[in-house]
Order: C-alpha cells, then sequence, then structure tokens
C-alpha cells in the first residue's frame, strides 16, 4: 500500500515537473515571439526542473527497467553465474550510488553553509541541488531493491531494457497482423 502511494508519488512529481518544463517554456517562446518580452528567470528555472527530471527519473528508470545494460555475456551464463554477475552488478551500482550521495550531500551542504542565491531566483542555491542527493538515494534503494530479488531468487539478473528482444516482438507482431489481415480480405 505505502510503495503503491510512493511509486504514484513518484510518477506524478516526474510527470508535473515535465508539464511545469513544458508550460513555462510555451510562456516563454510566446512571450518572446508574440510581445517581445521575455522572463528572465524562466531559463533557469527550466534549468533547475530538467536536473530534477534527470535525476529522478534514473532511479524510476531502474524501477520501471528500462536502462540500457550491455548483457550479452550474461545472457550466455546459466542461472548461477548470471545470478552472480547480476547481484555483482546491482551490489556495484549500490556503491556508486552512496559515493555520489555521500559527495553530494558534502556538497549541498557547503552550498547551505555559503548561502548563495540562484542567479534569477530567489532562492539559496542549495534548495535546487538538493536533487543530488535524494536522486542519488533513491537509486540506491532501486538497486538494494534489484539486488533483494536477485538475491531471493526472484530474478536471475539485473533486469535491463532488451530493445533487441523487444523490436522482435515487436517485429513477430507486426507479421502476424499482416499475416491476420491479408487472409481477412
Amino acid at each position: 500500500m505505502i510503495r503503491s502511494i510512493f511509486e504514484r508519488l513518484e510518477e506524478g512529481l516526474i510527470a508535473l515537473i515535465l508539464a511545469v518544463m513544458t508550460v513555462i517554456t510555451f510562456s516563454q517562446v510566446v512571450a518572446r515571439y508574440v510581445f517581445n518580452y521575455s522572463f528572465v528567470w524562466a531559463l533557469e528555472l527550466v534549468t533547475y526542473l530538467f536536473a530534477w527530471l534527470i535525476f529522478l527519473g534514473m532511479a524510476y528508470g531502474v524501477r520501471v527497467r528500462s536502462h540500457i545494460g550491455v548483457d550479452a555475456l550474461v545472457k550466455t551464463l546459466g542461472e548461477r553465474p548470471a545470478r552472480i554477475a547480476g547481484g555483482l552488478a546491482a551490489a556495484l551500482c549500490m556503491v556508486y550510488a552512496a559515493i555520489v550521495f555521500y559527495g553530494s550531500w558534502i556538497y549541498v551542504g557547503k552550498m547551505h553553509e555559503i548561502g548563495i542565491l540562484a542567479q534569477d531566483l530567489p532562492i539559496p542555491q542549495w534548495v535546487p541541488r538538493l536533487v543530488l542527493p535524494i536522486g542519488f538515494g533513491l537509486l540506491f534503494i532501486r538497486f538494494a531493491e534489484s539486488l533483494y530479488r536477485i538475491v531471493s531468487g526472484k530474478e536471475s539478473r539485473l533486469q535491463l531494457a532488451d530493445e533487441a528482444a523487444d523490436a522482435l516482438k515487436l517485429k513477430q507482431t507486426d507479421n502476424s497482423d499482416q499475416a491476420t489481415g491479408s487472409d481477412q480480405k
């Protein structure tokens, strides 16, 4: 229940950020080319929102298994070696996320101490940069979930997007639709 609410919140926040970015960019274009006016703050805000979209989206991508990976070698391995390789990959990804989380936490702390304001927005620089530890904290959690699924035997490897398999399925679907459609004529 709580997990479902968290996942919906994550998706809703990503969708909201994308919508706000689109509205601000569209408004800026209309203001500039129709009214010969420009919002000074628009570019900076859209840049910050884009950073939030990227750093929240990387954890979301792990959750929905849309990141592309090179796993041709892992696919040739047996069940146990594939599970070991997948567990090792997830653990290394967790180490990377933890290192960057720690570094970004220190960075945001220093930005808070310094107290620099954003260039065109009346907010401190540390506020938009909070996405760094938040994003990498979420990424750590997502890879921990993947590691748990591998260790518990629910999955045999780190699940990644398989574009080749998806393309083959799409081609087979198209071929079967064409064959069915030609029979009906």
